[in-house]
């Protein structure tokens, strides 16, 4: 697996969405109990249920185990005022509509957490867009390959 690189609050999120799914073992195996009580286990869909609950379970948790276990944190003090990383939200211009727009780029576990009525687009940092954002500087253009064509973004700011 390769590296991830997450801030300190998106692996701290993950550390507590593992911590939710391992107290969550207890009450499914003792749901998978409660049905074996039941009888005949090749008609008992409950018991199935169950179990096959437990195993998706499992199997999140060993992910997530993994996906912490090559993460690797990004402090922010270390990484230049003006440049884009993790965590950052950088405004841009689109060199051809002249239009600007704010995006925010997050790790894998940052995405899903935004905010309807933010005018910040959260931007996975693994997407084509965070990819050619990530390490950006202010001043710098940085080219896109989207299915419609090319968007080129000059990088305004960074904070």
């Amino acid at each position: 697996m390769e590296m991830q690189l997450l801030t300190k609050e998106e692996k701290q999120k993950l550390q507590e969405h593992l911590k939710t799914m391992i107290d969550t073992r207890p009450s499914i195996a003792a749901r998978i109990a409660e049905a074996r009580e039941k009888g005949d286990l090749k008609e008992n869909a409950d018991y199935h249920a169950a179990r096959e609950e437990l195993a998706l379970l499992e199997a999140r948790i060993k992910d997530l185990e993994l996906r912490l276990r090559f993460a690797s944190v990004v402090d922010p003090n270390d990484i230049p005022a003006d440049m884009v990383f993790l965590g950052s939200t950088v405004k841009v211009r689109d060199l051809k509509t002249k239009d600007m727009e704010l995006f925010r780029l997050v790790g894998e576990i940052g995405k899903g957490s935004f905010d309807t009525d933010s005018d910040v687009m959260e931007v996975s940092a693994k997407s084509p867009l965070g990819e050619a954002l990530m390490r950006a500087r202010v001043g710098q253009t940085v080219r896109v390959n989207v299915p419609r064509g090319e968007i080129r973004y000059e990088i305004i700011a960074v904070s």
